[in-house]
């Protein structure tokens, strides 16, 4: 089976070397992107490529990709980590089609952002979904789907290499399938669709009046890899990568917002209901006890 790679994220380098070292695919080209503005966890394939001798597009356009998709005559498209939604006019040019991979337990959270969203949101399950491409993005068959529970303490980082130890599982045994033609489409119930929508900057600021619970979900979802939650101070940016929940006794009169302690590399604020020690951030900024945020 001649496969057409797509992709430029971390999950798309980990799914291209599973399938080319543990299936006997072919990998006829790989089409990715050398930089990218918008992938804070952007990975160019074209190193892999050229240890593996392999034909690789540093994508511009969909003009370009059609072309060389009509040159290279894939049997699939594998497209795994693309910020760009693939038109019909490509993803049906394969004879066996063309797939996608979403990290949730799809049909349920379709749409952007969705390592993010889940912890923001507080879930206690994601999910691991490889699915045909369609007209409506997330929506096909799925072919492979595993269940994903989260930690207690699961941030963005932890989370995300669970769905790349699982993918890269999936990823080998739906390939295989494929190659065997024992695999089994499944269609998605499109009443149980739901949908999320772009974060944008605002959403990832902090407000000290929210609950201690919510801003640490908030500080989670948006770690490394990605780029992280923030806080206003002298109309600049601090970000905030790692903190944690402190009971707080005798904090019921202190407003939310204020810094009660600060120590050599941490600072400890009283949101609405708890304190929240702050353990790692950056930024223009020396906390000062008894200052207000």
């Amino acid at each position: 089976m001649k496969i057409l790679f797509i992709g430029c994220v971390k999950s798309s380098e980990r799914f291209l070397k599973a399938i080319y070292h543990k299936t006997t695919a072919e990998i006829i080209g790989v089409v990715t992107k050398i930089e990218s503005n918008y992938n804070a966890d952007h990975v160019s394939l074209d190193g892999f490529c050229e240890k593996k001798n392999i034909e690789w597009l540093n994508y511009k356009n969909n003009e370009q990709l059609l072309n060389w998709v009509k040159q290279k005559n894939p049997d699939i498209i594998y497209c795994f980590g693309w910020s760009y939604l693939l038109p019909k006019e490509i993803y049906s040019l394969p004879p066996l089609g063309a797939i996608g991979y979403h990290p949730t337990l799809l049909p349920k959270n379709r749409g952007r952002h969705p390592i993010i969203w889940t912890l923001v949101l507080g879930l206690k399950e994601t999910g691991s979904t490889f699915f045909y491409l369609t007209d409506i993005p997330d929506a096909g068959d799925i072919l492979s789907q595993k269940k994903i529970i989260l930690g207690d303490s699961e941030d963005a980082n932890s989370l995300y290499e669970k769905l790349l130890l699982v993918g890269e599982q999936q990823v080998v045994e739906m390939t295989n399938s494929i190659i065997n033609q024992t695999i089994i489409p499944i269609t998605q119930d499109d009443k149980q669709a739901s949908y999320w929508r772009k974060r944008s900057k605002i959403d990832g600021e902090i407000d000290w009046r929210m609950n201690a619970k919510s801003i640490l979900q908030l500080i989670r979802a948006l770690t490394k890899p990605y780029v992280g939650a923030h806080f206003q101070y002298n109309n600049k940016d601090i970000i905030i990568w790692r903190a944690r929940i402190l009971e707080s006794k005798d904090m019921e009169n202190i407003e939310p917002g204020k810094i009660v302690n600060v120590y050599e590399n941490s600072f400890i604020v009283k949101t609405s209901d708890k304190l929240l020690q702050i353990l790692e951030y950056e930024g223009d900024f020396i906390p000062k006890e008894g200052e207000y945020l």
